[in-house]
């Protein structure tokens, strides 16, 4: 996994640089022609800062320092200190834009996940550019119900813990609510009756997320 910075100028005319973690899988260079799915990974707010390895503490950062075979490009950009993701949506667009000139992913098959905060940043990025993700998974997050008729076609898997103090479950509850009355017939919630905030470990540590990833393409 390797440290990349991109500076660019985003939609809104300014010159933004964001950090972030790079993960290409084993046979990459090997296999020129072949593109992969990518999934785009979005921290918590501890993780906030200019210091790369803090982003490395959860999600799927930690998950492929330990399982060096991940079939997926995973892209984990880092938030700048006194800001939060759903405020950098066109930031993050623009970001991911100049990430895909660079690597060969599938743009067919572009994912979207984060925890906490960044699960706050996967819905608001998601209801912003719903044309752009073929699936989205926000873990103990949540976002407005108001505008999730949007994402009604989109593939979507909610997790959150029943415990959780720091994000009450009943946010992920609203927003699965909310797509359902819209008219979603693709939306999951899990809800772990034992887990506090961190509802992150065990989706990460479980096979069947990335088997539900592969299934959807645009």
């Amino acid at each position: 996994m390797s440290q990349q910075a991109l500076t660019f100028e985003g939609r809104l005319r300014k010159v933004v640089r964001l950090n972030y973690l790079l993960y290409l899988p084993p046979a990459y260079d090997a296999e020129p022609a072949r593109r992969w799915p990518l999934i785009a990974f979005l921290h918590g707010r501890g993780e906030r800062g200019d210091d790369l390895a803090l982003i490395k503490k959860h999600g799927l950062p930690r998950l492929v320092e330990e399982r060096p075979d991940f079939p997926f490009i995973v892209v984990s950009p880092q938030c700048p200190l006194g800001t939060y993701w759903p405020h950098l949506v066109d930031t993050l667009d623009a970001w991911l834009d100049a990430v895909l000139k660079q690597v060969r992913a599938d743009r067919r098959r572009l994912y979207l996940t984060g925890l906490s905060m960044g699960g706050y940043g996967t819905w608001f990025w998601a209801m912003a550019r719903p044309d752009r993700f073929a699936a989205i998974a926000p873990i103990c997050g949540g976002g407005d119900p108001d505008y999730a008729h949007v994402l009604k076609d989109l593939p979507i898997w909610v997790f959150h813990g029943a415990k959780d103090t720091v994000v009450r479950p009943a946010e992920s509850r609203l927003m699965v609510k909310a797509l359902k009355n819209a008219g979603s017939a693709q939306v999951r919630l899990t809800i772990y009756p034992d887990a506090d905030h961190d509802s992150w470990t065990r989706t990460y540590a479980n096979p069947e997320l990335y088997d539900w990833f592969l299934a959807h393409r645009r």
